[in-house]
């Protein structure tokens, strides 16, 4: 009775209902059942909506070119920009305006995981570039070998301070949202990070193992659409109710195509294949090795009635990417229904409204985190060489021993060498 009488006289209660407005990307559930149930084929706006789309997706997909363009430097700021966007979507999911003023300053603990993850990631996986980078400079050389020396260490010691920050901060009455948002704020940078890390990761080991697998899942994305759009009929998961069957297996032979295709035209260009070893922005030349070497299939004999070339060129990497494309088309697309029951989960349409007939940044990075776990796996396992090399060597030399240890070491091979000469003669 107390519990009824409360909630049925308390005039704050009441006001705070009558006054809560939806965000622009909160949806109902009634609402979202409603607009479930109609397909792209059958919307009436689709048209309207299909120009705003397009429209953003020519400037993006301009502007993904222009950076490319510009190299391994600019990608990997533009992979750090879109980690922010999504860092700031994600954070604002569970935040809740009567905790945030009682707590000033918890934001702010957020974003300082966020860059010790930031250090953490990438220190790893950059070392070796660093190091290559500086090792004109002496000075400058030894202060940038301490840091990598130390730099777990390092990382560590922030994070430990932004647990104790957690611990200082936290006050009675707030206790369960706080500890929501500490776990909230792990998921987030275990989802963020370590999948976009490899995407970092790809982009040193040659553009072209960023570029082709990004651009399947862009491919893949718009071949669903326009698939669904006009021949969408059968819906093919609940979770999105606007995917179709008939848009599902016309994106996947589309990206299947595109691979092949595409793979063909980018491993041709030196300063897509050859691996960056450095953090430099000059064009790289390579010895573009034995994947992306023009081989001849020849067509037999009884084939050739039906085919008037005798010989077809290709590039054995075009294998490969056949394998990228169809996890591109098949698995790759369960990213975008994870985020879609995600989104269901919190009654959103959209991770934020950041683009035009897009949504947030989120909603178009959901397939790119898969498929660049997959790509920089499936590169590791059956494109990197397994035995040791000249690089891997010189990596861990630079890496782990001093100055004198390697100049000790120089004199050593030297005469070793020398003695080897001298046999031989």
């Amino acid at each position: 009775m107390n519990r009824d009488t409360n909630s049925s006289n308390s005039p704050s209660n009441y006001l705070g209902r009558m006054r809560h407005r939806k965000r622009p990307s909160e949806v109902s559930s009634d609402a979202d059942k409603a607009n479930g149930s109609k397909l792209l084929v059958n919307d009436r706006n689709k048209y309207r909506s299909m120009l705003v789309r397009t429209y953003s997706s020519v400037w993006m997909i301009a502007g993904f070119c222009y950076i490319i363009y510009m190299g391994h430097l600019y990608i990997w700021a533009l992979i750090g920009v879109i980690q922010i966007f999504m860092a700031r979507e994600l954070f604002n999911l569970l935040r809740r305006a009567n905790e945030e003023r009682q707590l000033p300053g918890f934001r702010l603990l957020n974003w300082h995981f966020f860059f010790t993850a930031v250090l953490f990631t990438y220190g790893r996986f950059l070392s070796r570039q660093l190091v290559n980078t500086v090792t004109s400079d002496k000075l400058f050389y030894k202060l940038v070998s301490m840091v990598i020396k130390y730099q777990m260490f390092i990382c560590y010691f922030l994070y430990i301070a932004g647990f104790v920050w957690f611990i200082l901060t936290l006050k009675k009455k707030t206790y369960k949202y706080q500890f929501s948002q500490y776990a909230w704020t792990h998921m987030i940078l275990l989802m963020v990070f370590v999948q976009s890390a490899f995407a970092v990761a790809n982009i040193f080991e040659g553009i072209f193992w960023f570029l082709l697998p990004a651009s399947l899942i862009i491919i893949n994305d718009i071949a669903a659409y326009f698939f669904g759009f006009f021949f969408g009929r059968t819906p093919l998961i609940k979770l999105s109710p606007k995917k179709t069957w008939e848009g599902f297996i016309g994106a996947s032979v589309t990206t299947l195509l595109a691979a092949f295709m595409l793979s063909n035209i980018l491993g041709r260009f030196q300063w897509l294949t050859c691996p960056r070893k450095d953090l430099s922005t000059g064009w790289l030349h390579c010895d573009p090795g034995p994947l992306f070497k023009t081989q001849y299939f020849v067509v037999p004999r009884w084939m050739h009635q039906w085919f008037p070339w005798k010989e077809i060129a290709y590039l054995p990497v075009q294998c490969h990417a056949l394998a990228l494309g169809l996890f591109a088309s098949i698995i790759a697309p369960f990213g975008g229904f994870f985020a879609s029951g995600f989104k269901r989960a919190f009654k959103l349409k959209d991770f934020g409204d950041s683009i035009p007939g897009h949504g947030g940044i989120t909603d178009r990075m959901d397939c790119q985190m898969v498929m660049a776990v997959f790509a920089y796996i499936y590169h590791q396992s059956f494109v990197m060489p397994q035995s040791f090399s000249v690089d891997m060597i010189l990596e861990q030399i630079l890496r782990n021993l001093s100055f004198e240890e390697q100049h000790f070491l120089h004199e050593q091979l030297g005469l070793i060498l020398q003695a080897k000469q001298l046999l031989q003669a």
